[in-house]
């Protein structure tokens, strides 16, 4: 059963058939112009014209949006592990590539966990490239982490997982953490000329990265190189009866950074939850 309006053209005031003057007619907005990639010649043409110390610091209006962007936020991305932060002076660096090497069962992820609750809780995006398929979000939820703002990816390779974080890097992503898994990796090594190219794409975009593997492969790519270490564990339980392990001693050795003098140590204490 269908109810009739009490006015007609309340149902068609769009169509405006009873074509009143007073109404305006309604117009079509014209497109914008289109906007040309890259330097046009006006500022080509000043920057010329100019000393070189002055040009460099001519900026055109997309380079100045994105120089304002990248140095409204801190130059680091804290990771709440105050040992790691330290190491690091003060976090996960924006624009560069952080590389932490170590073996099974070192508490290498729960680093990871730990950076993307950090980020995630301070309102930045964050993506985590899980090569490994290790990532548990209703574990991940328990431990801080936003998964509204998480974006998690699962290649099937090296190549794979190298070619996402790059794609990802370059869409705005504030935190990208690449973790390959453990020993042996699926796949074949990325070449190094990828890692370069990564970094360049973290650098050009200011997002911290971390690649979390069981040995080293970004090679010359990266800002730091953190080798971790399990320097003692903790049980629960004595003699005969069944133990269960209460937490983990990850010992950090600063083994490059292009800024820091290597060798720092740091120990990091991670508790299983309950």
């Amino acid at each position: 059963m269908a109810a009739p309006a009490p006015r007609l053209d309340w149902q068609f005031a769009l169509l405006d058939l009873h074509q009143r003057p007073s109404r305006p007619t309604p117009t079509l907005v014209p497109p914008p112009p289109p906007v040309e990639p890259g330097e046009s010649d006006a500022l080509r043409e000043l920057r010329a014209a100019l000393e070189p110390a002055v040009a460099a610091r001519i900026r055109s209006g997309a380079e100045l949006l994105r120089h304002t962007s990248n140095t409204e936020r801190t130059t680091v991305l804290p990771t709440t592990l105050e040992p790691l932060d330290q190491l690091l002076g003060g976090g996960l660096p924006r624009g560069r590539l952080i590389e932490l090497a170590a073996r099974r069962a070192s508490g290498r992820f729960s680093i990871a966990m730990s950076a993307l609750a950090s980020a995630t809780s301070m309102g930045e995006a964050a993506a985590l490239i899980d090569l490994g398929d290790h990532f548990d979000p209703q574990l991940a939820h328990a431990c801080g982490v936003d998964l509204r703002r998480l974006l998690w990816i699962r290649p099937h390779t090296v190549k794979e997982a190298v070619m996402s974080a790059e794609m990802i890097t370059a869409t705005g992503f504030q935190l990208v953490i690449v973790d390959v898994g453990l020993h042996p990796l699926r796949g074949k090594r990325a070449p190094d000329a990828a890692w370069v190219r990564l970094a360049r794409t973290a650098e050009s975009h200011g997002t911290a990265m971390l690649v979390s593997t069981p040995y080293p492969l970004t090679g010359t790519a990266s800002e730091a190189v953190l080798k971790g270490t399990v320097a003692r564990t903790k049980w629960i339980g004595r003699g005969s009866s069944p133990r269960l392990l209460a937490g983990v001693d990850f010992r950090l050795t600063l083994e490059k950074h292009r800024h820091r003098k290597p060798g720092s140590q740091a120990t990091l204490h991670l508790e299983m939850l309950p």
